[in-house]
C-alpha cells in the first residue's frame, strides 16, 4: 500500500464521517415530520412485544434492501441521535438488520462474485451512492422549500456517506485478488485464527457481505471445509461492527446504545455459537465439519447465525435496553423523553387528564420558545457557539412537540369533554402551529447572528439602538402572549394586537432609517441585510404571537362563532385601542424617532386609522341597516 492509498483512505474515513453528520443534521430538521410518523407506526404498538417484531420486520426489510446491516445501523444511530427514535425502538430493528444483511450471500450463491445481475449492481453502494447524491443535489438546486432541502440533505448525506465507504473498499481492493491473501482463509484450520482472520479481513474491506463473498468464491477451490468456514463468518460478523465503531464517534449516550446493541449483539452470537459448535465437535464429534462446503452452504451458515442470534435476543429487548444504559453510564433522559413521556396513549381512556397533559406539555412548549428567544437576541452582540447546542435541543422539541401534540390530541374523544373542554382542544390545535412557528423564527435570529458574527458585521449606534428597541417590544410580545394562554385571561389578550401593530410600525421605521444611514455612509449594505434579517424574524413572532392571542380570546369567551383566522381582538379603531396603543408606541417606537418626529407621524397615523374607522363604522352600519330590513320583510311575510 502506497501513500496515494494511504491519503485515499483517510478521504474515504472523512467523507464517511461528513457523510454521517449532514445526514445527522438533515435529520434533525425534518424531525417531527412524515419521517418520525412512519418509524412511530412501523416501531410501536399497543400490544406488548408486536413493536419490537414490526421494528425487527423493518430493520430486515431495509437491509435487504440496501445490502448492508452497518448502513442500517449508522442510520438509526442517526435517527435516535436527531431524538426520532427511542432506543428501545432501535434494538430489534438493529436485530434485524443483521438478518437483511445475509441476502447478498444469498444472491451470489447463484453465480460468481461479481458477474450478478444488473439488480445486484445496481443494488451495490458503489452504484446507487451517485444516484443518491445526484438526486439530493438536483432537489437542493432546483427545489427552494424547506422540507425537500432537508431530504436532499439526508439523500446526500447517504450517498457521500456511501462513496466513503466504496473509497476504503477500493483502496483494498488490490488485495482481494491476491493469492496470499486469499491462502489467508485456509492456511489455518485452528478456530481462533479463524475469527481472527474474519474479523480482520472485514474491519479492512467495511463489508461482512463482500468478506463472506470472497469466501464464496474460494470454496469454488474445493479446499474450504465447514471447520474452516464457520469460525471465518463468525469472525466476519465481528469484523463488520467496525463501520459502526466509527458512527458512534460524536454521538450522544442514547446513539451508542444503539452502537453497543449491535456490536454486544454479533459478539455474544459469536461467543454462543463457537461455545456450542465446537464443544459438540471436540467432545462427541461433528462429522459435516470435515465437509468441503459450496456457496450455498456458507450462505446457509451466514444466514443461520445472525437468525438464530437476532430471535435469541429479540425477547429481550427491553432487558438488552436497560443492560445498554447502564453499560454507557445510565439512562440519558432528554427533555424531550421526559416531556413526551406525558403523551401517553393509556390516558386516553380517561380524556380530561389526556387533555391536561397537552395542557402542560404546551407550556414547556412556550417555556422552550422563550428561552432561545433570549438565547438568539443575546448572541447578536454577545456572540458564544456553544450556546447552539441548547438552541438545537430547544427547537427539536418543539418541533416534535407540535408533530406530537397534534397527533395525540385529535385521538382525545371530544364527545366526553365539556363544552369548555372542547373549546380547549381548538385552542391548542390552532395555537402549536403557531408556536413551532415562532420557535422557527428564534432560530433564524440565531443564525443571523451567526452569519453577523463570522462575517464581521456591525451595526451603527443608531441600529444598534433600534434593534434593541425591538428586541425588548418582542419580548414584551412574547411574555404577554404567553401569560394571556397560561392564565386563560383575555383582558392580556387583548393587548396583544395593539403591541403588533406597534413592532410592524418600528419595522417599517427602522427600515426607512437604515436606508437613510446608508445613502449618509453610516451603515454598510452586508449590516443592511442582516438588520433586514432581524426584523422581519422579530415582526413574524409578532404577528404569531397575535394569532395566538385570538385564539385565546375565542377559548375564553366561549365565543364559538369567533373568527380568530380573520377577527379581530376587538374593535380596532376604539378609543380603548386608540389608548393601548398610544401607550405601546410610546414604548417601543417613540425610542427610535428623532424628537421633531415624534408627534406627526403618530397624529398622521391616527387620523388615517380614523379615517378608516368612519368607513367600517359607515359600512357595518348599512349592512346592518339592510340586514334589518331584510329581517321585518321576512316576519312581515
Amino acid at each position: 500500500m502506497d501513500i496515494i492509498s494511504i491519503l485515499k483512505l483517510f478521504g474515504g474515513v472523512g467523507l464517511f464521517l461528513y457523510g454521517m453528520s449532514l445526514m445527522g443534521q438533515s435529520l434533525e430538521k425534518l424531525a417531527g415530520g412524515e419521517l418520525e410518523k412512519i418509524l412511530e407506526k412501523l416501531t410501536t404498538s399497543k400490544k406488548k412485544g408486536v413493536g419490537s417484531i414490526k421494528g425487527w420486520a423493518l430493520g430486515t426489510a431495509v437491509t435487504a434492501i440496501i445490502q448492508s446491516s452497518a448502513a442500517t445501523t449508522i442510520m438509526l444511530i442517526g435517527f435516535v441521535n436527531a431524538g426520532i427514535m427511542k432506543v428501545i425502538q432501535a434494538v430489534p430493528v438493529v436485530f434485524g438488520a443483521n438478518i437483511g444483511s445475509t441476502v447478498t450471500a444469498q444472491i451470489l450463491r447463484l453465480g460468481d462474485l461479481g458477474s450478478g445481475s444488473i439488480v445486484l449492481q445496481l443494488l451495490k453502494p458503489s452504484s446507487f451512492a451517485p444516484m443518491l447524491v445526484a438526486v439530493g443535489a438536483f432537489i437542493l438546486l432546483f427545489i427552494k422549500k424547506k422540507k425537500p432541502k432537508n431530504i436532499a440533505g439526508i439523500l446526500i448525506g447517504l450517498g457521500i456517506l456511501f462513496y466513503g465507504m466504496t473509497i476504503m473498499e477500493e483502496v483494498f481492493e488490490p488485495l482481494r485478488e491476491s493469492t496470499q491473501f486469499q491462502k489467508l482463509f485456509v492456511s489455518f484450520s485452528n478456530p481462533i485464527l479463524g475469527v481472527l482472520i474474519g474479523i480482520i479481513i472485514t474491519a479492512i474491506i467495511q463489508s461482512s457481505s463482500a468478506s463472506v463473498g470472497i469466501l464464496q468464491a474460494l470454496s469454488a477451490t474445493g479446499t474450504v471445509t465447514f471447520s474452516i468456514a464457520i469460525p471465518i463468518i463468525i469472525g466476519q460478523n465481528i469484523g463488520k461492527c467496525m463501520p459502526i465503531v466509527m458512527a458512534g464517534i460524536g454521538a450522544n449516550k442514547k446513539a451508542k446504545r444503539v452502537q453497543i446493541s449491535y456490536i454486544f449483539m454479533n459478539i455474544f452470537g459469536a461467543i454462543i455459537f463457537l461455545l456450542l459448535i465446537y464443544g459438540l465437535y471436540y467432545t462427541v464429534g461433528l462429522p459435516f465439519m470435515e465437509k468441503v462446503v459450496n456457496r450455498g452452504d456458507i450462505a446457509n451458515v451466514h444466514f443461520g447465525f445472525n437468525f438464530l442470534t437476532s430471535i435469541i435476543l429479540l425477547p429481550f429487548t427491553e432487558k438488552f435496553t436497560q443492560f445498554t444504559a447502564k453499560l454507557v453510564g445510565g439512562e440519558e433522559e432528554s427533555k424531550t423523553d421526559t416531556a413526551l413521556a406525558k403523551l401517553d396513549e393509556r390516558l386516553l381512556n380517561t380524556p380530561t387528564i389526556a387533555l391536561e397533559q397537552c395542557k402542560t406539555l404546551v407550556g414547556e412548549m412556550k417555556d422552550a420558545i422563550y428561552e432561545n428567544y433570549k438565547t438568539a437576541t443575546s448572541l447578536i452582540y454577545e456572540y458564544d457557539a456553544n450556546k447552539f447546542v441548547q438552541l438545537e435541543e430547544n427547537e427539536n422539541f418543539i418541533d416534535r412537540c407540535e408533530t406530537l401534540l397534534t397527533a395525540y390530541i385529535i385521538k382525545i374523544d371530544r364527545k366526553r369533554l365539556s363544552t369548555d373542554e372542547k373549546l380547549v382542544v381548538s385552542e391548542i390545535l390552532n395555537s402549536i402551529s403557531d408556536l413551532e412557528r415562532t420557535g422557527d423564527y428564534c432560530m433564524n435570529i440565531a443564525y443571523v447572528a451567526r452569519d453577523k458574527n463570522e462575517q464581521g458585521i456591525h451595526f451603527s449606534p443608531s441600529g444598534h439602538k433600534e434593534v434593541n428597541t425591538i428586541i425588548s417590544a418582542v419580548d414584551y410580545v412574547l411574555k404577554t402572549t404567553f401569560k394571556s394562554f397560561s392564565d386563560e385571561d383575555a383582558s392580556l389578550a387583548i393587548r396583544v394586537e395593539p403591541i403588533s401593530e406597534s413592532v410592524d410600525k418600528l419595522k417599517e421605521i427602522i427600515k426607512s432609517h437604515h436606508v437613510e444611514r446608508l445613502n449618509n455612509g453610516t451603515c454598510s449594505i452586508q449590516g443592511g441585510v442582516a438588520l433586514f434579517d432581524l426584523i422581519n424574524c422579530f415582526e413574524r413572532i409578532s404577528s404569531h404571537c397575535s394569532n395566538i392571542a385570538l385564539h385565546v380570546i375565542k377559548r375564553v369567551g366561549g365565543d364559538r362563532d369567533f373568527d380568530e383566522m380573520h377577527g379581530h381582538a376587538n374593535d380596532s379603531y376604539s378609543e380603548e385601542y386608540k389608548a393601548l396603543y398610544h401607550y405601546y408606541e410610546s414604548l417601543f417606537i417613540d425610542p427610535v424617532l428623532p424628537e421633531k418626529q415624534k408627534e406627526a407621524p403618530v397624529a398622521d397615523f391616527l387620523k388615517e386609522e380614523e379615517a378608516k374607522s368612519e368607513k367600517k363604522m359607515e359600512k357595518e352600519h348599512n349592512k346592518k341597516k339592510s340586514k334589518d330590513k331584510h329581517k321585518k320583510k321576512k316576519d312581515d311575510k
